[in-house]
């Protein structure tokens, strides 16, 4: 099965356009509920997971202010590479330092200790079929 097709069969579209701006849509809802909830609860969130509630809550208006901009450039008929390419960036960039964070600088908790990774391979997973499908739509233009 070919990359074009496997991420057809995820976005339910073989236009790779709709696709990759549904890949994105999917980024900033997931992105933006996440933020909501770090900024409505950082309390009680940052005590479960074991992180600073008010690190936690500046997180949370970061990835809120984030997911607004992935959200403009999804909504785009045409997203702009570049753009897209920012964001798979800022995608993996994320992944990446919240798994350090968990060995480096955190302690979490049993919760933090599952959540954290199971976020960063989240973002990581968004990140990658942005990729693919921004890579898709080059190729087929």
């Amino acid at each position: 099965m070919t990359a074009t097709a496997l991420l057809a069969g995820l976005a339910r579209t073989e236009n790779t356009t709709a696709m990759l701006r549904r890949f994105l849509a999917a980024d900033a809802v997931v992105t933006g509920a996440n933020g909501l909830v770090y900024v409505a609860a950082s309390g009680p969130v940052g005590r479960l997971l074991g992180v600073d509630s008010g690190l936690l809550l500046g997180l949370g208006i970061f990835l809120v202010a984030y997911a607004v901009g992935v959200a403009l450039i999804g909504s785009r008929p045409q997203p702009a590479p570049a753009a897209v390419k920012a964001v798979v960036d800022a995608n993996i960039v994320w992944a990446v330092v919240s798994l350090l964070s968990v060995v480096l600088w955190f302690d979490p908790t049993a919760a933090g200790a599952v959540w954290i990774p199971m976020q960063a391979m989240t973002v990581a997973g968004f990140a990658a079929v942005q990729w693919s499908a921004l890579r898709s739509g080059v190729a087929h233009r």
